[in-house]
């Protein structure tokens, strides 16, 4: 293996790390704008999908106390059935149209809550078919390309939830889909060795900076947290929408 690829690996790996367990989410959206630069595009996918599982279990162990399976049932529920066509995307169709949707409406998103002068209106919802819907879009993202956190992220800023509150819904919902989503991939036989070999690199190396990102996030307020995660999410709507485009 070539130095300069060990150190794209190891780059993609401990940034995306340290995103997921800053903000419980981010590292496909960080990692693979990395590794899209020095790897095969077919290597990308299967090899974030399984790095990020790595982060959200370091995540989730860490954070065990703050999150609540009942309460991200109907995002995984419905993220469930979202996979498959996620992944078929990947593997016979031409996903860069759903990143082209996706990047931009992360861009008009934040933009929107970065210059609105007074504190964004939150959304008031009753019942849990919106929680479905956006599980249901999660899964399909998440398939994908381990993209299933932007959308229940940004659901819940609206909703108006804590921090706290937040994780306690999408984490859990995260790593369930990044792990089903590797059982997808298996399935449509992406796994090849070259990702395996990769994935012994990039692991160890994940869980360090999502053990750093954790630390972070222990001592950030909720106001640095919701900043942080705005620009986070502008910064993946850039990458994502110059993925679709180039």
């Amino acid at each position: 293996m070539e130095p300069s690829l060990i150190v794209t690996v190891v780059l993609g790996a401990f940034v995306g790390g340290f995103i997921s367990g800053f903000a419980g989410f981010g590292f496909a959206l960080v990692a693979s704008g990395i590794w899209f630069a020095a790897l095969p595009t077919s290597i990308v996918p299967p090899l974030v999908v399984l790095s990020a599982t790595a982060g959200q279990l370091v995540g989730l162990a860490r954070l065990a106390k703050h999150v609540s399976w009942p309460k991200a049932w109907p995002l995984i529920s419905a993220g469930i059935l979202g996979i498959p066509l996620g992944t078929m995307l990947v593997a016979y169709g031409a996903p860069e149209l759903v990143k082209l949707i996706v990047g931009l409406f992360l861009i008009i998103y934040t933009l929107w809550q970065f210059m609105a002068r007074r504190s964004v209106p939150q959304i008031r919802v009753k019942g849990l078919i919106w929680d479905r819907i956006i599980g249901f879009l999660g899964g399909i993202l998440g398939g994908l390309a381990g993209l299933s956190g932007a959308l229940p992220v940004v659901w819940y800023q609206m909703v108006g939830l804590s921090p706290a509150e937040q994780r306690a819904r999408y984490q859990p919902f995260n790593l369930a889909i990044l792990a089903l989503s590797t059982v997808s991939m298996l399935a449509f036989g992406q796994l090849t060795p070259d990702v395996l070999r990769l994935s012994l690199l990039s692991m160890p190396v994940v869980v360090i900076g999502a053990l750093l990102g954790l630390w972070m996030f222990e001592r950030v307020t909720a106001r640095g947290f919701k900043r942080a995660v705005l620009t986070l999410l502008f910064i993946s709507g850039c990458m994502i929408l110059t993925q679709a485009l180039v």
